[in-house]
């Protein structure tokens, strides 16, 4: 599994891209985009992993996610049987100028919310998770009202809760998204050997301490959280395959059996003992 900047297009005749139940349970999918997205997911229980928030969800979960949020696919892990479906959009899905009107207020300001990533429950969550499941079966343009339909009601529901720690800027130019997917594709590549921070600022043709500031700044983690959380998703994927504690520490770049499991609490909420027995092993 590669963290990835995921290349995302609307669907054809459409502002916005949907998904219906793709499954991802058995894939660590720990990845950022540029667009916004709305998960619902039903019929399962599992791991809410945006930002450096780290939850439960129990039953069922709806999102909204802003730009360039690192996360992790909320189905994975899930042994049920459920349902899902995905909304991505970008920014200016509807153009400029739907910014600027007044009756979209509300929806701007929810907007805004989502960089900073934001759960709903309670009556909310089920209402739009419905609504959310019957735009498949619109046409286009009842698809795209029944959406601004969604957004005013998430917009004005107090049945909410503020996710990642801190807002993350969208506006990044392509140069600073090719250079955060050059450092995502050499962790991939390389985070079971010990990795160094010059190293990786090098690559980024950047100084040590410009590309702390540049990384945190992208992301809003240190190089360090990132390349920890990389590696405990890397050993839950070891520890699922029968994999030892030890065996999946070592592997992952961990030079410390007491430090992964620190790190693994941390990431998870858990210690890799728990984690290989909530999933009968």
């Amino acid at each position: 599994m590669k963290l990835a900047l995921e290349q995302i297009s609307p669907d054809i005749g459409s502002s916005f891209h949907l998904l219906l139940t793709p499954h991802l349970s058995d894939v660590f999918l720990w990845h950022y985009h540029p667009e916004y997205e709305i998960v619902y997911i039903e019929g399962a229980s599992g791991t809410r992993h945006v930002g450096d928030h780290i939850s439960r969800y129990d039953g069922s979960d709806l999102v909204f996610i802003g730009p360039n949020i690192p996360h992790l696919n909320f189905d994975y892990g899930v042994k049920t049987d459920y349902r899902k479906v995905v909304v991505q959009l970008k920014e200016n899905f509807l153009g400029e100028v739907f910014w600027q009107a007044p009756e979209f207020t509300a929806i701007t300001q929810l907007f805004e919310r989502a960089r900073s990533g934001v759960s709903f429950h309670g009556r909310t969550k089920a209402e739009v998770g419905a609504k959310l499941h019957q735009l498949a079966d619109l046409t286009p343009f009842e698809r795209i009202m029944a959406l601004l339909t969604i957004f005013q009601q998430l917009a004005t529901s107090d049945e909410c809760t503020p996710l990642h720690g801190k807002p993350v800027a969208g506006a990044y130019n392509l140069k600073e998204q090719q250079r955060l997917k050059r450092v995502h594709q050499f962790v991939a590549e390389q985070y079971a050997r010990k990795i160094d921070i010059p190293e990786v600022a090098e690559l980024a043709n950047l100084t040590e301490s410009a590309f702390c500031r540049y990384f945190k700044r992208m992301t809003r983690l240190t190089f360090t959280q990132f390349l920890n959380q990389y590696r405990v998703n890397q050993a839950q994927k070891l520890l699922l395959t029968d994999h030892t504690v030890s065996e999946a520490c070592f592997a992952c770049g961990f030079e410390s059996l007491s430090y992964f499991n620190r790190i693994f609490r941390r990431v998870t909420g858990e210690n890799p003992l728990q984690f290989k027995k909530r999933h009968g092993l």
